[in-house]
């Protein structure tokens, strides 16, 4: 069976609502590897039986990118763009893969009339494992991760436990980096850097982490940001650890263990 997936547009058709609006962001709906992010979280969603819909193409970017590179007035156009095609869905839950996304919509959409309860999704799994929606399997037993914390995920909105408690879940051995939680270190991506050439000379920042990581010898180096998962895996390239280490997403590990 395919993957289930309505838009907001075939909800209200229907004449209903769905439990919550998966924002799928523009890393998750066009980057290639994001993908396979997206696709994961769906399945989790349609295994727990969640009622859910995405916006599709009436969904644009959310602005995070243009306010962090200092274009204000792209940003304003973006977020009015999407809270106006938002409240006409009368969306009241929002859940996304990105922690960028989940910042913007969660803490600066609210001055412009976007108010809504914003998830990131290893708080939703969580939540539906908690009301007994879904189970996940310990079949990873036998493989030794590292969590890399996403900026705007645990520094910027303290969530560091969330996606933790899930990793543990798998059967893993979760082993953390010297910087972590409050003291990680950024991926090098935030604050649009990722779309910015790189300094010639110096050493990136997504190489720095990526080696920190490595020095553990995980099987997996597990994030929870699509940004987080595209530097981190071109620093596991460069490397050339890629056959020896994996990065995954949470979401892509709630899915491998449980078959999906």
């Amino acid at each position: 069976m395919g993957l289930q997936v309505k838009t907001m547009a075939e909800w209200m058709a229907e004449g209903k609502e769905p439990e919550v609006l998966f924002w799928v962001g523009s890393a998750g709906a066009f980057d290639d590897r994001a993908k396979k992010i997206t696709r994961a979280f769906v399945k989790i969603l349609n295994q727990a039986g969640v009622q859910f819909g995405i916006l599709g193409t009436e969904e644009s970017a959310s602005g995070d990118v243009a306010k962090r590179a200092g274009n204000e007035f792209l940003f304003m156009m973006q977020a009015m763009t999407n809270i106006q095609v938002m409240n006409a869905y009368n969306v009241k839950r929002i859940v996304t893969t990105c922690p960028h996304d989940f910042n913007t919509l969660k803490n600066e959409y609210k001055e412009l009339g976007g108010e809504y309860e914003v998830m990131h999704h290893t708080e939703f799994i969580k939540k539906l494992i908690d009301a007994n929606k879904l189970k996940v399997s310990s079949s990873m037993v036998g493989k030794k991760i590292t969590f890399h914390d996403p900026c705007y995920l645990g520094r910027g909105n303290e969530i560091f436990d969330a996606p933790r408690e899930l990793l543990k879940l798998t059967g893993v051995e979760l082993i953390e980096m010297k910087r972590s939680k409050r003291n990680s270190l950024c991926c090098g991506a935030g604050g649009a850097q990722m779309f910015k050439e790189a300094e010639p000379g110096n050493k990136e920042i997504n190489m720095e982490r990526t080696e920190e990581a490595l020095g553990l010898k995980p099987d997996i180096i597990v994030t929870g940001c699509p940004f987080c998962n595209t530097m981190i895996t071109d620093g596991v390239k460069y490397s050339d650890k890629q056959d020896e280490t994996q990065v995954l997403d949470v979401a892509e590990m709630i899915a491998q263990a449980n078959g999906l």
